[in-house]
């Protein structure tokens, strides 16, 4: 059976559709099968981060209400084999409860390895969908206190998960703007409250990626694509040493 795991944030901004559509390449590119969900109902953007920009017609409202199938309603990924979207509805009109929800994620269980959910930001209801029976839980954040924050209080909304389930990553780092504000990862560990499951750092490529419709891990090789193959890698199993800032 395969993993099903929700990306969330406290608050947007944070680089969760960045984190979600370059993980799910990296553990693609492992072999694994991997489906990347959009959840954010009405601000869908993952297509766009996978370089699949209006690839998608039917989307997991349509799945979740049985108007089609899975298979149906999943699109392959143009160059990577093994990786999959299922979209976000533009508008829902007919709300999808937690139950079709967690039937649905039967069915992604048994045909795909890995399902990364990109949440809705916030503590609303697409939040709350995307958490519903997921196995593990990603927070991602930034290092400003304001972020740090809304980590803290998106935590206290995933008691429910056991110990050892739910992870931080801190997303966007700048050594300079560390050593300024005399702050370390550490202190963002500390304020989060989570185990630590990567950093990555701060890449003027990225806009220039995803202006091109290219993700980041197809084009450079620079310090953010090797920091999600280490994430990848550690979802697997894998012991990789974290990246360190330079």
């Amino acid at each position: 059976m395969g993993q099903v795991i929700a990306v969330v944030s406290g608050k947007g901004g944070t680089g969760k559709t960045s984190f979600v559509s370059h993980v799910g390449l990296c553990l693609a590119a492992l072999g694994h099968r991997v489906l990347c969900m959009d959840c954010d109902i009405g601000l869908r953007n993952l297509d766009i981060a996978l370089g699949m920009s209006d690839c998608a017609v039917l989307d997991f409202a349509d799945v979740a209400h049985g108007i089609c199938t899975l298979e149906e309603a999943v699109v392959p990924h143009p160059v990577q084999s093994d990786l999959w979207l299922l979209t976000a509805p533009t508008t829902l009109y007919d709300p999808v409860d937690r139950e079709e929800f967690r039937a649905m994620l039967a069915k992604i269980r048994r045909k795909f390895d890995y399902c990364l959910i990109d949440s809705a930001a916030g503590l609303g209801e697409g939040f709350l969908l995307s958490i519903t029976d997921c196995d593990r839980c990603i927070v991602v954040s930034t290092t400003d206190p304001t972020s740090l924050r809304d980590a803290q209080r998106t935590v206290m909304e995933l008691s429910h998960l056991p110990r050892g389930r739910v992870h931080l990553v801190v997303n966007r780092c700048r050594k300079k703007l560390l050593r300024s504000l005399h702050q370390t990862i550490d202190d963002a560990i500390d304020a989060a409250g989570l185990p630590l499951l990567g950093v990555v750092p701060e890449d003027e490529d990225l806009p220039l990626a995803l202006g091109r419709g290219v993700p980041l891990v197809f084009s450079y090789n620079r310090c953010a694509a090797a920091a999600y193959r280490n994430i990848a890698a550690r979802l697997t199993g894998q012991r990789v040493p974290l990246m360190r800032l330079r």
